[in-house]
């Protein structure tokens, strides 16, 4: 996430390399709250005789867009099992009350991300601008500097525009079949910055854009897949990482989560929650024997709409293919990520030029935004933050970020009205990992076997997508490819 800022001859990264701190290696990404779904419930045990065409595993964007598809194709003959009390995957909102959200996970759609805006419009759903406009706060120990915003980060454009060129060899969807793809993923991108002989400061400035949008520090992240993210964004470094003209320039009215609660309404007893899948047989020629707690369903196609990691939970009989079990098995799922959220009873940063957007050397906040609601009738201050600077008692967490954002934004910031605290990796078994941080020699190692399908077994999620991965958007798209795979499976069957 990347913010470009103007200043007299001081820029975000040498006012942070000037304070020798290297904020984050891991990003944090998320908040507390566990909605359920208002108006629908777990079904029936279902019986072992039960036959259906379709079962969709997953009930987040993903598997709950597959599974809208198969309805307005016709198709009646499908469930979707999620395994949490609620839908939504990786999108959960925070209920402010009258109306009102905040987000603990994914939140932003920008340029480029056509399938869940289109979806948002068929929904219903209105979206509204990320707030950007005033002067950034950056602190180091004791001093704070502030810098006119203009929506983006501040970066080197020589380095940048080289980086795009590059990217324009990495297949977003395919990174593993560029024709340097050896070359750059035995790279990481900390291993690519040092040839280019960037500065301490620079440095610093890059690790911050890398730990946000990629999900770790330089030195751990795969340059092909850097770079297949950035083929992602049409080869636009700046629509990856900006608020104003990128991924994080738009908000979905009534939260992120809102798209998956109302797919799932209309989809009715076809969403059956609390129904984790423990075991999946016979995928290999069918029907597929598919076990929960709350009995076997079987269907003639599956589809598997989850993060890879999370596949390991589940006993396949037969194993997989093993070079996509090994797949699974070695996926990374260390940055679970964790997110803060303050609210106020107004917005009072903007009253003094200040965008609400902080910035901390060697400190718990990587970057805290103006989260209020669009109306601005009351202030929000979410934070992505660092774990390991932050105290795990959600109740201290929340003193230290208030005294944090007094420092930036004025002694009105130790008074908050509510706070929200959502760490991932320890409020939700069912989320190993927010971002795959992709590491060296990963995707020219298992990247080929991400796609194929298994049998009846069809993969889904924003992982697969062929553009925006990881992104909401992403998950959009996989569930439309994975509801065509599954509707083309049924009808050759039939024929």
């Amino acid at each position: 996430m990347d913010e470009k800022m103007k200043g007299p001859a001081l820029t975000r990264r040498g006012f942070l390399g000037a304070a020798a701190a290297a904020a984050g290696t891991a990003i944090a990404t998320a908040n507390a709250a566990t909605a359920v779904l208002p108006g629908t419930g777990p079904s029936a045990k279902s019986g072992a005789q039960e036959v259906v065409d379709i079962v969709i595993i997953g009930g987040g964007l993903a598997g709950l867009t597959a599974a809208r598809d198969l309805k307005k194709a016709g198709c009646e003959s499908f469930l979707v099992l999620e395994a949490r009390d609620r839908v939504g995957g990786r999108t959960l909102n925070h209920d402010l009350g009258k109306g009102y959200f905040t987000e603990a996970g994914g939140q932003w759609i920008g340029p480029g991300q056509t399938a869940v805006a289109d979806l948002a419009r068929e929904l219903g759903v209105g979206t509204f601008p990320a707030y950007w406009h005033g002067k950034a706060s950056f602190i180091a120990g004791d001093s704070v500097a502030r810098m006119e915003s203009t929506g983006g980060f501040d970066t080197d454009r020589k380095l940048t525009g080289e980086l795009e060129e590059l990217s324009k060899l990495v297949p977003s969807g395919a990174p593993w079949k560029s024709p340097r793809a050896a070359e750059l993923d035995s790279m990481t991108v900390g291993d690519w910055l040092a040839k280019k002989n960037v500065a301490p400061a620079d440095q610093l400035g890059w690790a911050t854009g890398v730990a946000l949008s990629g999900g770790t520090s330089p030195a751990r992240l795969s340059m092909l897949h850097w770079l297949s993210m950035v083929n992602s964004a049409d080869s636009i470094y700046d629509r990856l990482e900006a608020v104003k003209g990128g991924a994080q320039e738009t908000r979905i009215s009534g939260g992120s989560q809102i798209l998956s609660i109302k797919m799932a309404q209309a989809l009715g007893d076809k969403v059956r929650l609390e129904s984790p899948v423990l075991r999946i047989e016979n995928w290999r020629d069918g029907p597929v024997a598919i076990h929960t707690p709350k009995g076997v369903i079987r269907a003639r196609s599956v589809v598997v709409a989850l993060s890879p990691p999370l596949c390991n939970q589940i006993t396949f009989d037969p194993p997989l293919p093993a070079k996509r079990h090994e797949m699974q098995k070695r996926w990374p799922a260390f940055s679970p990520a964790r997110k803060t959220a303050h609210v106020y009873k107004k917005a009072f940063w903007r009253e003094k030029g200040l965008n609400g957007w902080i910035f901390q050397s060697k400190g718990p906040v990587m970057w805290a935004y103006d989260n209020s609601p669009e109306d601005g009738s009351f202030g929000v201050i979410n934070a992505f933050v660092v774990n390991s600077w932050l105290p795990s008692d959600t109740k201290a967490a929340g003193k230290e970020l208030s005294r944090i954002y007094a420092q930036a934004l004025g002694e009105e910031a130790l008074n908050p009205v509510a706070y929200y605290d959502h760490d991932w990796g320890q409020c939700d078994k069912w989320t190993l990992t927010c971002i795959s941080a992709m590491p060296r020699n990963f995707l020219t190692t298992y990247g080929d076997a991400l796609h194929p399908p298994a049998g009846r077994l069809i993969w889904s999620g924003t992982e697969t997508a062929d553009i925006w991965a990881g992104y909401m958007d992403g998950a959009v798209r996989s569930g439309h490819k994975a509801a065509l795979q599954a509707l083309q499976a049924i009808n050759e069957r039939r024929a």
